[in-house]
């Protein structure tokens, strides 16, 4: 299960650097719309603070403080910036990842999520669904409104 959770989570940071990176107008990333009110620098920095925060934090003992709030009040950031950030969080989840044991997949995550304490793998399962699922949308973001 751990391989398959680290080849999951490089794929789909991968396809999120790669969303970003192809924006051709960098204030593209930034455009809400009546219909579409989180953007894709949004998102991006939501996902590098989730990512940070569940699993660098959580698994991987890093420092990280997450500040939720500036995930979806931060606007401008340059493209440049959200790349490497992407980097970085990339780094910090496989490292983690790799340093933990298949026998931790199955003991109890140190935070409840939604009223229940889930295991390490539950968790990690629904945090890769959680990257994919706004991956999607800042694809969509990127093919409506950066043209």
């Amino acid at each position: 299960m751990k391989t398959s959770l680290i080849k999951l989570f490089d794929r789909e940071i991968d396809r999120l650097y790669h969303e970003i990176e192809q924006y051709q107008e960098e204030t593209a990333l930034w455009i809400v719309t009546k219909n579409i009110s989180n953007c894709s620098g949004n998102l991006c920095l939501h996902l590098i603070g989730n990512l940070n925060h569940f699993i660098g934090h959580h698994i991987g003992n890093t420092n990280y403080v997450r500040q939720r709030d500036l995930e979806f009040s931060t606007k401008n950031t340059p493209k440049a910036t959200l790349l490497q950030e992407i980097s970085n969080v990339k780094e910090v989840v496989i490292t983690a990842l790799s340093n933990l044991s298949e026998e931790k997949l199955q003991e109890a995550y140190p935070i409840e999520k939604d009223g229940v304490v889930p295991s390490h793998e539950l968790m990690l399962l629904h945090l890769l669904w959680h990257l994919s699922y706004h991956v999607g949308q800042i694809n969509y973001h990127r093919r409506l409104l950066d043209s």
